[in-house]
């Protein structure tokens, strides 16, 4: 049995510029980093006792007898490319709902393949598990999703994400003291929306209007260091709320389908109550919105926006761990009591078992 924990993200600046299609010409940039709200993936082989093969369970639950009959596309697909043919028994966890721009999906992705390694017990760096979840997500499944989601949920901390043309990555710990990360955080509201969208359909509209947003992402890209600036400074962080502001002001303009009227107006009524900036994490459309305001301004704030759930968080510096691991005792390939309960059938299981103590009484 092997558990791994995954944390989901939260990004500050930079968003967009982690799409090959644009870093692979213009090089991308993101700030960011993990919070205390995790991905749990439970995985062991699966006895051969039971009717079905594999169990995958998730917000549904799917009993088969081959990977091929997987209806969860990750899962189907990362156990088809780490050669998976024993039967595995998989559970989902998590502390937050999917789709809501934490790059949830990612956190499984990188969360399943980590465990599957462990149970091949494959060795892997931080960046190769990280490199491994974007080729299953990018270039496998061919959803619509940037680079850094992948790489947050491996690395953990708050770090500055560089994205070179050649497709090498590279990854910087901000360092800043632990006082000044307690500012910020002191400074930081998130809050659900209250509906959940597919990220894959915005992101692949703003991926096709990318040549048309140059400017727009330049700038975005640019942001990325001016957020760090600010933090090495020693004065106040106003300037980092008002650069959320300037941030969102260019991500909403990306595409019509990142906004709509009623997500204006919730960060309308956050802005009239105080917040200094903010913006909505992932894709757009919906999910949490995270607000930058001057803590003695959050109680104003939480009243105005009292009809949505406020979502209280910490820093995760780990990433994606294994926190429990307990190899089997015994191997499925090689026990031949196991084998033959799996040729057999578990329908003749009393049958064998009727047979075996016969043959003990003898």
């Amino acid at each position: 049995m092997i558990i791994s924990r995954t944390p989901f993200r939260m990004s500050f600046f930079g968003g967009g510029t982690d799409y090959p299609v644009w870093y692979r010409e213009h090089g991308g940039s993101v700030l960011a980093t993990t919070i205390n709200k995790y991905c749990y993936i439970s995985c062991r082989y699966l006895p051969p006792f039971f009717s079905h093969k594999s169990r995958i369970a998730y917000s549904k639950i799917e009993a088969v007898n081959s990977n091929d009959e997987i209806e969860h596309p990750a899962v189907r697909t990362i156990l088809q490319y780490m050669k998976i043919d024993q039967g595995v028994e998989i559970h989902h966890d998590a502390d937050l709902p999917a789709r809501t721009g934490l790059g949830s999906s990612s956190s499984f992705t990188v969360g399943l393949l980590s465990a599957i390694m462990g149970l091949k017990q494959v060795a892997s760096t931080k960046m190769e598990l990280a490199k491994e979840a974007i080729k299953v997500e990018q270039e496998i499944l061919k959803e619509n999703v940037g680079s850094q989601d992948q790489i947050m949920a491996t690395h953990g901390g708050f770090c500055r994400v560089d994205f070179h043309q050649n497709d090498e990555i590279d990854v910087t710990p901000i360092r800043i003291s632990q006082h000044r990360l307690e500012e910020l955080k002191s400074h930081l509201l998130l809050f659900f929306t209250g509906f959940s969208r597919m990220a894959t359909e915005i992101a692949g509209e703003q991926i096709a209007l990318t040549k048309d947003r140059k400017s727009e992402l330049t700038a975005m890209y640019q942001m990325v260091g001016e957020g760090v600036s600010i933090l090495n400074q020693k004065n106040g962080l106003t300037e980092f709320g008002s650069l959320l502001h300037e941030t969102w002001k260019l991500k909403r303009s990306l595409t019509p389908k990142i906004s709509s009227h009623l997500i204006d107006e919730i960060y309308e009524m956050a802005r009239e109550a105080g917040a200094i900036g903010g913006k909505l994490l992932g894709a757009g459309g919906g999910g949490f919105m995270l607000l930058f305001a001057k803590p003695e301004d959050h109680p104003k704030i939480k009243e105005r926006l009292q009809g949505l759930l406020q979502v209280p968080f910490g820093f995760d510096t780990t990433g994606s761990q294994i926190i429990f691991y307990q190899p089997d005792e015994l191997n499925h390939e090689e026990d031949s009591t196991l084998q033959t309960l799996r040729n057999n059938g578990f329908d003749k299981m009393e049958a064998f078992i009727r047979r075996l103590k016969e043959q003990w009484n003898g």
